[in-house]
């Protein structure tokens, strides 16, 4: 090797880095560049040494990692991330293009993950799972993590914890930095290395320069209590030494800066095999999976990570003037948010940052001055625009891309194939996806995603639909993040494709559910997710635990979520009928339990059975219009026998006010109550012999949730109300005033306020049962049939109905 020159001794070139710093990156490339080894060692897990030929593939672009996990229990997994501008994935591409063998020597995976299995209180990095390894790459102590070694003639030993001189949580840049007069490490890091030209020195000095810097630190600091760092150094001084043994040396190693002094040491092979002896292993496999540069971030929680990956990112691919072009960026972004932005902006913001350097004795302008001059000029003076250049530039949300050579599970790959079917790419930036479901692409689209929600792959969540509320419409919150490779592998034990894996996955949840209603919710699943074949385990399992539950609350709990699925049938083309005879029998249960279960509750237990009381009426208006015609046909009875229930429900006494209100309330908006008869019954409930707590609960009940308009249209329920109110005793009206307080905060602003009208001038006026109300704009003594068939058209197109359609919904 063109080795010793320029500084370099005899040995392999150890090449000591910053993981993720470009500038150790471009270092690196220079160094190899003027060493030309014949091999180059990277710390890395062995086992991924049959993927490095794929980081030349077109398709390969970091940032990206490579996932280790166990066979047994995917779920246990360690990443070791690679970005474009991390040392590691430069000496991989430097390695491929000049035709150089590439080998990872780190300690190999298979013990890496078994560690983590048998001590988990010492996990650590960049993870995923339930049960979390220690990364060995968050691990490396470079610039981010404790000393883990002491450089000696013979295999370090770990110092005593107790000892107050050794700093078990040092920071070897924050440590280097105070030394040199800093207060912030990656300014230091910065103005020292980000800032230095490459070419024009000696390529090596850098390297010998931070050796010096680490070997100090270590004979200060010690091993800093992280024993395992032992194990994998002894690993690694192995596999150099097998390296010089086949190339001399011409061996050129790239790790973090912090083990080149335990790389340096001369220690036996005996001694270095003795600490690898006994370790635990398991089974792993290893491949390539996307990353993104949030991840990188500190603020996910990766040991070894940077505060601001799309800033390195920036500084290492700009060719020059990287101030420039930043500003240029941040521009280019504010523009994008409608924010107005000139040339003349990103001048004074250039001038200002670097008149901000030279003002702070720095080099060149780091982050922090950029930050300044463009909190300065284009945020005037304000931190929430300048948030957004953090979010999306500072940090950013670049995601890798893998090539499909890469080894998968065979799930990924029908994943893979499913995506660019449907035409549906998984990105980094969190975004909303608006579906038509009578669309095929669209329902397709819908169909995989309710598939890997059921998995428990959590790309994409469900999000209210803007401008519609029909059953055809679906919107989606996506946002791929690189933990769901894990989860992919997890699910990859149910099945190797995606409906496969969903079917059986839904059969073992429906078997193992602890409740009726994650059954009736796991039956909804299975219909926006399309799996016929899961129904049956599903409906038999529904069937037996519902005829075994007598809990009413339980029963009225599952119907809602069990009738909503009924509309799929039309929306998706899915035969539900048995699912309408299961609803069905289950609605029946509810009607005779349910008078009995409202007697005797107090107020929080009145309150949830009134919720339930909702949605068993909003769930059996359902089953009624689906049992109209169809298997279900004979249950078309549903809403007479339930206006039984409410009738009797209405004249108990010893029901809470609340729900007896609710009732009311219920049988009037169905026109099984006249309004002469709900007012009766209000006439009694506020009259003077019934205490004024209970009075206010049935009013809570009778016109809380949207009931203002009752009041506003009927006068005479309002006179009751009204005349109610002026005669509750002083002593008791602090007591009933929360419940009306809750009662009317709930109404529409313009709903309060014709009220307030309308007492203010005396309700109950007026004859008639459902006046107008006089002098207030937009009543009418009667409706006006010309400005309501002015409305039909518009009705339609929103509804997409004919006119048939359309006036069988209005009748």
């Amino acid at each position: 090797m063109a080795g010793t020159e320029g500084g370099r001794g005899a040995g392999p070139l150890l090449l000591g880095v910053r993981h993720h710093g470009p500038g150790s990156a471009r270092a690196v490339r220079a160094a190899l560049a003027a060493a030309r080894p014949r091999v180059v060692l990277i710390e890395g897990p062995p086992e991924a040494d049959a993927l490095i030929p794929l980081a030349a593939d077109e398709g390969m672009r970091p940032p990206v990692a490579l996932l280790a996990h166990a066979v047994d229990e995917p779920g246990r997994s360690a990443f070791w991330p690679l970005a474009e501008f991390s040392p590691e994935w430069v000496a991989i591409r430097w390695a491929l293009e000049h035709e150089v063998p590439a080998r990872f020597i780190d300690l190999p995976a298979t013990h890496t993950l078994a560690w983590g299995k048998d001590d988990e209180a010492d996990a650590e990095g960049e993870l995923t799972g339930e049960e979390q390894p220690p990364d060995p790459t968050a691990e490396t102590p470079t610039a981010e993590t404790p000393a883990a070694g002491t450089p000696s003639s013979e295999p370090p030993s770990a110092p005593d914890p107790s000892d107050p001189d050794i700093d078990l949580r040092v920071d070897p840049l924050a440590v280097l930095a105070e030394a040199a007069g800093y207060d912030d490490p990656e300014r230091w890091w910065e103005d020292v290395v980000e800032h230095r030209g490459v070419g024009e020195r000696d390529a090596f000095a850098p390297f010998t320069a931070l050796e010096e810097a680490m070997g100090a630190l270590r004979e200060t600091y010690g091993v800093g209590g992280r024993d395992r760092d032992l194990v994998r150094e002894a690993y690694m001084r192995l596999q150099v030494r097998a390296a010089q043994r086949e190339f001399e040396d011409d061996v050129a190693v790239v790790c973090g800066a912090w083990h080149v002094p335990a790389l340096r040491q001369k220690a036996s092979v005996a001694a270095d095999r003795a600490l690898l002896k006994g370790l635990p292993k398991v089974k792993a496999d290893l491949t390539w999976v996307p990353w993104t540069h949030r991840r990188l971030s500190r603020a996910s929680g990766y040991g070894a990570g940077i505060d601001s990956p799309g800033w390195y990112g920036h500084l290492f691919s700009a060719p020059d003037r990287p101030v420039e072009r930043w500003m240029t960026k941040v521009a280019g972004l504010f523009r994008e948010e409608d924010r107005i932005v000139s040339p003349a902006h990103v001048i004074e913001a250039v001038r200002l940052a670097e008149t901000l350097a030279v003002m702070r004795g720095r080099p060149l302008p780091g982050l922090g001055e950029t930050t300044d001059a463009v909190r300065a000029v284009m945020c005037e003076g304000s931190d929430v625009p300048l948030s957004l250049v953090r979010d999306r530039l500072v940090v950013g949300d670049v995601l890798g891309e893998v090539p499909p050579g890469a080894p998968a599970v065979p799930l990924q790959r029908d994943l893979d194939r499913s995506q660019r079917r449907l035409r549906i790419k998984p990105e980094a930036l969190e975004r909303e996806l608006e579906l038509d479901l009578r669309k095929e692409i669209d329902a397709g689209r819908s169909t995989l995603l309710h598939r890997l929600r059921l998995l428990r792959i959590e790309w994409g969540e469900p999000a209210a639909s803007r401008g519609s509320t029909g059953t055809f419409r679906e919107t989606w919150r996506l946002r791929w993040e690189p933990e769901l490779a894990v989860r992919v592998a997890e699910a990859g034990v149910w099945g190797t494709t995606v409906p496969a894996a969903a079917t059986a996955k839904a059969e073992a949840d429906a078997v193992g559910a602890e409740s009726l209603a994650d059954v009736t919710a796991l039956a909804e699943h299975c219909l926006l997710a399309e799996l016929p074949d899961a129904l049956p385990v599903v409906m038999k399992v529904l069937a037996d635990r519902a005829a075994l539950d007598t809990d009413v609350g339980h029963l009225a709990q599952a119907l809602p979520a069990l009738v909503r699925s009924l509309r799929y049938g039309d929306v998706r083309g899915t035969d539900t009928g048995a699912l309408t005879e299961v609803a069905a029998g289950l609605a029946e249960r509810v009607f005779v339990g349910l008078p009995p279960a409202c007697a005797a509750l107090d107020g929080d237990a009145a309150e949830e059975m009134r919720r339930h009381v909702d949605a068993v009426h909003g769930a059996v208006g359902l089953l009624g219009d689906a049992g109209g015609s169809g298997p279900g046909s004979g249950h078309g009875d549903l809403r007479v026998r339930w206006r039984a229930v409410l009738r009797t429900l209405s004249a108990r006494d010893t029901v809470p006010g609340v729900i007896r209100g609710r009732a009311v309330r219920l049988l009037l908006d169905e026109g099984e109550l006249g309004a002469d008869e709900a007012a009766r019954l209000m006439g009694l409930v506020l009259s003077p012999g019934t205490p004024p707590a209970d009075a206010a609960a049935w009013i809570e009940g009778f016109v809380g949730g949207g009931g203002g308009l009752l009041l506003v249209h009927d006068e005479r329920l309002l006179g009751l109300v009204d005349e109610w109110l002026t005669r509750v005793p002083a002593e008791a009206f602090t007591d009933v005033l929360p419940l009306l307080r809750r009662t009317f905060s709930s109404y529409e602003p313009g709903v309060r306020r014709t009220l307030g009208e309308l007492v203010r001038r005396g309700p109950g006026k007026q004859t008639g049962t459902t006046t107008a109300v006089a002098g207030i704009p937009g009543f009418g003594a009667e409706p006006d049939a010309g400005r309501a068939d002015a409305v039909v058209p518009v009705l339609r197109l929103l509804l997409g109905l004919d006119d048939d359609e359309l006036v069988g919904v209005a009748g």
